[in-house]
């Protein structure tokens, strides 16, 4: 009898560990479950996305200041005709000229700064991003001068009311950084191109100084972008017009054309080196740019345009843009045709290699107008900045509470750039029966989102207390700042055919995944 009741023991046991090893190998089945594969339409389609595309200008003077109306920037969000110009755009981008007219020599005003506000008001009512340039003038006066069209006394500040005028500035801008999309520099020369100035230096042929700038022209105007640098959200980055002055700024008024672009290894790091981009405001106007790629000498060394200078340059601005934001506007349609459509020009090839983000809608039109007559404005309009097509995904029709699920997807961008200002990347699992959302933030970056292939492959903790349920996957990339993240109109949309839910900015992708 003792030794029946063993056997049954050992048979009663037996059968237990063989149940625990077919529980446990039911349990790694539900673990490691084999994604399925979901294929997307990529679309055509032109639509607006934050921080990119033809930007719409404006401008206000502090001596007469007209505010930004909420209501017309709206407006800007659809398809609108441009004066002068036979092609229609839709823009997430104001540029704004501030032109300080009136305090070339004194402080600017509590109603100046109080009225800026109201403009940044205005525009995150409107679901659009600005681009402030603060100048003192933006009127060439002719006369009796090498270059005629342009004579001094230009009407900039000196260096003193500019750092005063910053250091004002300072406070309006941070506080509005989540519609800032980037500033640029301004405050030197006419039109804030840092060219024709009374103070800073001027190389043009009006300035008697052989075409060059002087070491403390260039001293002077790197502590303007010092003092620039500070007063902007460090999260935000400070466009050039000049390459050269990125070279000179980082490595000291002796710096070569050859000097380093930034890498990848320094990219999105808040230092200086990574956030000072490019506004190029003459795009394709000559060989040069019209004066865009020249070394500009300094006291002990001339000014060189040649073509090694405009190669070297040029080849210093491709890499260093891969990683800052770049835009500006067209300049003349006389000088070169090379700004034409492919295959006569190679406008979408130059956009392409140096990275452009955006450009101005309205000037120069004679050469945006040959884009459209060209047949090539439906391509520019789509691919300035970024434009991501989802391809496939590999998602899980089911995963485990307390476990790890695995997603991986596979995108291309087909745009020009990848995104220059931070965000995150979200996962978001919408319960079918009732709504709930449930949010995930990946590990990628955005930012490095390069043009072409881009794949991200991640694995998403499920907590133990995950409420069970089915779940519709979506791919949310909303601003980062908190005041305009469940803002639509500043995500993210994909270039993708049944995906984008414009009441709530999210991506849909499309699959169901039931968690147990």
């Amino acid at each position: 009898m003792m030794k029946k009741m063993r056997c049954a023991t050992l048979s009663i046991g037996l059968a237990a560990m063989l149940l625990a090893a077919s529980c446990k190998n039911q349990e790694n089945n539900l673990i490691e479950i084999d994604n399925i594969n979901v294929s997307y339409t990529e679309s055509t389609e032109d639509f607006p996305n934050p921080e990119r595309g033809f930007y719409r200008y404006s401008e206000t003077h502090s001596s007469n200041y007209e505010a930004l109306s909420a209501e017309e920037l709206k407006g800007y969000r659809s398809l609108q005709s441009i004066q002068s110009a036979n092609y229609k755009v839709l823009s997430t981008l104001v540029f704004r000229y501030y032109v300080l007219d009136d305090v070339v020599n004194t402080a600017i005003s509590a109603s100046f700064i109080s009225n800026i506000k109201k403009d940044f008001e205005a525009a995150r009512a409107a679901g659009v991003k600005l681009i402030p340039r603060f100048v003192y003038t933006v009127t060439a006066k002719s006369g009796s001068c090498p270059e005629g069209f342009i004579c001094p006394p230009y009407g900039d500040a000196p260096k003193a009311i500019v750092l005063n005028h910053i250091a004002q500035l300072k406070p309006v801008l941070r506080d509005n950084a989540d519609v800032i999309a980037c500033v640029q520099l301004g405050f030197i020369g006419t039109w804030g191109e840092q060219y024709y100035s009374d103070f800073f230096g001027d190389a043009s042929n009006n300035g008697g100084q052989g075409g060059k700038l002087l070491d403390n022209n260039w001293r002077d105007r790197i502590a303007v972008i010092k003092a620039l640098l500070e007063a902007v959200p460090a999260d935000r980055m400070v466009q050039l017009r000049y390459p050269q002055i990125k070279q000179r700024y980082l490595y000291g008024v002796n710096a070569p054309i050859t000097s380093a672009a930034l890498t990848e290894s320094n990219a999105f790091t808040q230092s200086d080196i990574a956030r000072l981009g490019y506004h190029n405001d003459c795009f394709m106007a000559s060989v040069n740019d019209l004066g865009t790629y020249v070394d500009y000498g300094n006291s002990s060394s001339p000014s060189r345009s040649d073509g090694v200078v405009l190669n070297t340059l040029k080849d210093y601005f491709k890499a260093d843009s891969k990683f800052v934001v770049v835009g500006g506007e067209t300049c003349s349609d006389d000088y070169s045709p090379a700004n034409n459509c492919e295959p006569a020009g190679k406008a979408q090839a130059e956009f392409a290699s140096l990275h452009y983000s955006f450009i101005n809608a309205h000037y120069n039109n004679a050469v945006n107008n040959d884009w459209h007559d060209g047949g090539c404005m439906d391509n520019i309009k789509r691919n300035l900045g970024y434009r991501f097509v989802l391809q496939s995904a590999g998602l899980p029709d089911n995963a485990v509470k307390g476990t790890q699920m695995n997603i991986k997807l596979n995108l291309k961008n087909v745009g020009y750039a990848s995104p220059y200002n931070k965000r995150t990347v979200k996962l978001i699992l919408r319960n079918t029966q009732n709504g709930a959302l449930k949010s995930f933030d990946l590990a990628t970056d955005v930012r490095k989102w390069y043009s072409g292939a881009v794949t991200v492959t991640e694995g998403i903790q499920i907590p133990a207390d995950f409420p069970a349920g089915d779940y519709e996957m979506l791919l949310n990339l909303p601003d980062a700042y908190a005041s305009i993240a469940t803002k639509p109109e500043f995500s993210i949309r994909l270039a993708n055919a049944n995906v984008w839910e414009a009441t709530t900015g999210y991506n849909k992708l499309n699959h169901t995944v039931k968690i147990n």
